[in-house]
């Protein structure tokens, strides 16, 4: 037996997975109303207080950082059709367990990934004699929660969770939309405007900074938002559905609060921590990097056209980029195209460009409507026919919703596309969640006001690495130089610098040949970018006035800066490792508006960088080890 147990512990450490269970119960007592959770180390993490008030029965989470309130006590609870679980409630017992993963990741800010974090399972019952159950997380930079109910509790009408801001806090919201797509802004977190807001909502306290966020959402419950009443520090959950069915027992998705300073926010991989482990086996098919898209160049006309596809590949293959986009206009409207029709496929000349970019080395990703996948039989004609085809993905738009019945398609489409060797990037979506570590062929998706929107600031660029991009890869579209509405269009180092600052699977480049023709450093910049990122650092910033991210990748270090405001200096912390680093920037000429120079450097690291940007502009750089001979970090030439 003996002997059996360490073959079995040693299979899980080779694994890469290991969950460590030290079940600690604890009967019911009357002074039991109030715990302490805290993370699996030693370092300063966050604590989380959950109370019980004896009077009412009705529980409260408090989250701490150093000594400092990160979140005061905030209302935890749930109601369904059967009991009311926000209060009358009675502590039955506690177990608590570690936590203990290694996985590694497609894309994202860090392709390795090790996770430890502190469970205790809080057991309840409510006067009803409803059971509660309520999961607790805490590691070393988020604190989360969620609801577990047993089978016949019936359908949720809606939660009482909500989260209390100290009442000098600063917040960054974006107003929702039901495709994540609204500006983030800067308020006082008390008197931020009534409204409902986006559930990646950042806010400074005097305990660090705290991004609220959701982890393993799907289509057995319904997508969060934030509400809120100005003149209050309270921001509550509001569900999309009035009634989420539950038809036996249920898991709610995690409330998740990334917790500590900004440097620790912005680089945490929390929400993918959350998540449940991948559901792909074999992952060697998923590749993620650059591809030409040409939407913002070419619109409808382009996606009609076969020849002007082709070039776009040979430009693609020139550049060593690894995929095209092909966008909306390469299949007929569905109105008129009868896909019972047994030729139909045949109308296409998808498959001759298919074969046309294998031949270059390139892959061809197509747009499709999630009207013409909305069925069985649908799904059943298209993703067949795609990987038939040879196509490498697709991009699903117009979902536009996170109601519980869209949450169940995307439930039904992520395995089938993961059968069809598809990889996924949604646009008009709901916002990663925790999804790309469990389907880890979704790139990317969109929920971002980006680079297609004619609506932008200087402010909301720096706003993003801090909200929107820490939850998961975020389908920006950088490289628009042509578009002069750009909110940094006096500089393209700045819009360069988009392609490292912002992660995304699929980087998809908005540009048209011309504008990188135009530009050759630009293009030569783009050129160098990796399919993936090992790790993710930030060197310096603050949310809507300027971001520096640094991203690693075999050795390399690509840095992208953006600055809101009036032309500087930027002082940037290189905290790539001791020792000496070439760093190759390039900026904005002086003397050529949105002309690029560029310039190399030698330094140590932990020095402080000084590079000039002009105003709401930025830089893009490759930082790299001197090596004789070579005179710049760019990858040799094949």
């Amino acid at each position: 037996m003996a002997r059996s147990v360490r073959r079995t512990t040693l299979a899980l450490l080779l694994s890469g997975v290991l969950s460590m269970t030290l079940f600690v119960s604890a009967p019911a007592h009357a002074q039991d109303s109030a715990w302490t959770v805290s993370g699996p180390s030693a370092r300063s993490g966050p604590q989380a207080r959950l109370q019980l008030d004896a009077a009412t029965g009705a529980l409260t989470l408090q989250v701490s950082r150093g000594g400092r309130t990160v979140l005061e006590p905030s209302p935890v609870g749930i109601r369904t059709e059967r009991a009311d679980l926000s209060r009358g409630l009675r502590f039955l017992g506690r177990e608590r367990h570690v936590v203990a993963e290694r996985y590694r990741t497609t894309a994202g800010k860090d392709r390795s990934r090790n996770v430890r974090m502190t469970e205790t399972r809080f057991r309840f019952r409510a006067g009803e004699g409803t059971r509660l159950d309520l999961v607790v997380r805490v590691s070393d930079d988020g604190v989360a929660y969620r609801y577990v109910l047993p089978e016949g509790s019936g359908d949720v009408l809606g939660e009482t969770s909500a989260f209390t801001l100290p009442a000098d806090a600063t917040a960054w919201l974006g107003a929702y939309r039901r495709d994540n797509e609204n500006l983030f802004n800067e308020y006082p977190a008390a008197t931020a405007p009534t409204g409902e807001y986006m559930a990646q909502a950042l806010f400074e306290t005097r305990g660090g900074y705290a991004l609220i966020a959701e982890s393993d959402l799907t289509g057995r419950y319904s997508a969060a938002r934030l509400v809120h009443e100005a003149g209050r520090p309270t921001y509550r959950i509001g569900l999309w559905d009035e009634r989420v069915e539950s038809d036996g027992g249920l898991s709610t998705p995690w409330r998740a609060v990334v917790v500590g300073d900004l440097a620790t926010v912005t680089e945490s991989t929390f929400t993918d921590d959350l998540a449940p482990a991948s559901r792909v086996a074999d992952t060697s098919w998923i590749r993620p990097g650059p591809a030409l898209w040409t939407w913002l160049a070419g619109g409808r006309p382009a996606g009609q056209s076969l020849s002007m596809q082709k070039g776009y590949v040979d430009y693609a293959a020139q550049r060593g980029w690894p995929y095209v986009v092909v966008d909306a206009g390469w299949y007929f409207d569905p109105d008129q195209w009868d896909v019972t029709d047994p030729d139909w496929q045949t109308n296409s000349w998808m498959p001759e460009l298919v074969g046309y970019a294998r031949e270059r080395g390139v892959g061809i990703q197509v747009w499709m409507h999630q009207r013409d996948l909305d069925t069985a039989e649908e799904r059943a004609q298209w993703l067949p026919t795609l990987e038939r085809w040879g196509v490498k993905g697709v991009k699903i738009d117009f979902m536009d919703s996170e109601s519980q019945t869209t949450l169940r398609w995307y439930d039904e489409i992520l395995p089938a596309t993961a059968a069809h060797h598809l990889l996924v990037n949604f646009h008009g979506s709901t916002i990663p969640k925790g999804i790309q570590r469990t389907w880890p062929q979704v790139m990317t998706m969109e929920g971002v006001n980006g680079e297609e929107k004619r609506v932008n600031t200087a402010q909301h660029l720096a706003i993003l690495p801090f909200t929107r991009n820490v939850i998961g890869s975020m389908d920006f579209t950088p490289g628009a130089f042509h578009r002069p509405q750009r909110p940094n269009a006096a500089s393209d180092a700045g819009e360069l610098g988009l392609s490292v600052l912002y992660e995304s699977g699929i980087q998809n480049l908005a540009g048209t040949p011309e504008s990188y023709d135009a530009r050759p450093l630009a293009r030569g910049f783009l050129e160098q970018l990796p399919a993936a990122w090992d790790r993710t650092r930030l060197l310096t910033g603050r949310p809507g006035d300027s971001a520096v991210l640094a991203r690693e990748s075999g050795g390399r270090w690509f840095i992208g800066g953006t600055f809101a405001g009036a032309a500087r200096t930027a002082e940037v912390p290189l905290r790539l490792g001791p020792g000496t680093w070439r760093v190759d920037l390039v900026l904005d000429g002086p003397d050529a508006p949105g002309g690029l120079v560029r310039e190399s450097r030698v330094v140590r690291g932990g020095d402080t960088l000084s590079v000039p940007v002009v105003a709401d502009g930025g830089f893009a750089a490759i930082a790299c080890r001197p090596q004789p001979g070579r005179t710049s970090c760019d990858r040799p030439a094949s």
